[in-house]
Order: structure tokens, then C-alpha cells, then sequence
């Protein structure tokens, strides 16, 4: 028979054995932290003259291509004329209506720039809870659009 002492002794072996693989299994299957992408860059320093000169290009390139994305006056235009020819009756007061089924043929004949308004997670963003047709105000998605744009 053992003595007490050489059971504990051989308790706190197994336990620091179990121990030490469960803490390490542990530690090598959680590595989701070594994949995370890096987000930070440092500004270059003012003798870093070819890195200055790449940041403010990009940068430059970034504006234009948003700037290309942004309605220009006559698309916003062209956008008002199909909201309102294409409103559904009857208006509520002075204010324009329009249904999702018109609101698609409107995203449809708008052109691509506009396509990313005509989604129907805005027009449910818009929809007047009082109105009983389930339609929007073209004033309010027009000036969405502007905003947004």
C-alpha cells in the first residue's frame, strides 16, 4: 500500500499533468487573435518623401472615385422627373406619394449610379407608418438621396 503523502504526491502529478495539456491544448486552439488583419499604419515622417507622396496619390484617387459616384446635377434631375412621373395617388396633402411596385420601375429606369437607393430595406427606412397604401413621400426619398449621395 501507499502512504498518504505518496497519494497526494502522485494527485498533484496528475493534476499538473492534466493541467498543463488542457492549458496548452487551450492555448493552441484559440489562435483566431494571430489572423486579425492590420488596420493601423503609421504617418510617414517628413524625410520620408516617397511615402508622403503615395499617401496623398491614393488619397487623391480615393476623392475622384467618389467623386464620380456622387449624382450630378442633371441625374438628380432625371431621378426627380421619374419620381414624379411616376407617383401613386392619391397625395396626401401637397406631398407626393409613390409604391414600392413604382418605386422599382423608378430604380429600374434611373440609371446605375442611383441603383443602391432603390433597395427595399430604404424604402421600408422611409415608409410612412400613417399612410394606408404603404407608400413613401418622394420629397423624403429625394432628399435621402441627396443627403446620402
Amino acid at each position: 500500500k501507499k502512504s498518504e503523502q505518496e497519494l497526494k504526491d502522485e494527485e498533484m502529478e496528475l493534476f499538473t499533468k492534466y493541467y498543463m495539456e488542457w492549458k496548452g491544448g487551450r492555448k493552441s486552439s484559440n489562435t483566431s487573435y494571430t489572423n486579425i488583419p492590420r488596420f493601423y499604419y503609421r504617418l510617414p515622417a517628413e524625410d520620408e518623401v516617397l511615402l508622403q507622396k503615395l499617401r496623398e496619390e491614393s488619397r487623391a484617387v480615393f476623392l475622384q472615385r467618389k467623386s464620380r459616384e456622387l449624382l450630378d446635377n442633371e441625374e438628380l434631375q432625371n431621378l426627380w422627373f421619374l419620381l414624379d412621373k411616376h407617383q401613386t395617388s392619391p397625395m396626401i396633402g401637397e406631398e407626393a406619394m409613390i409604391n414600392y411596385e413604382n418605386f422599382l420601375k423608378v430604380g429600374e429606369k434611373a440609371g446605375p449610379k442611383c441603383k443602391h437607393f432603390f433597395t427595399a430595406k430604404i424604402f421600408a427606412k422611409l415608409l410612412l407608418h400613417n399612410d394606408p397604401y404603404g407608400r413613401i413621400s418622394i420629397m423624403q426619398f429625394f432628399n435621402y438621396v441627396m443627403r446620402k449621395g
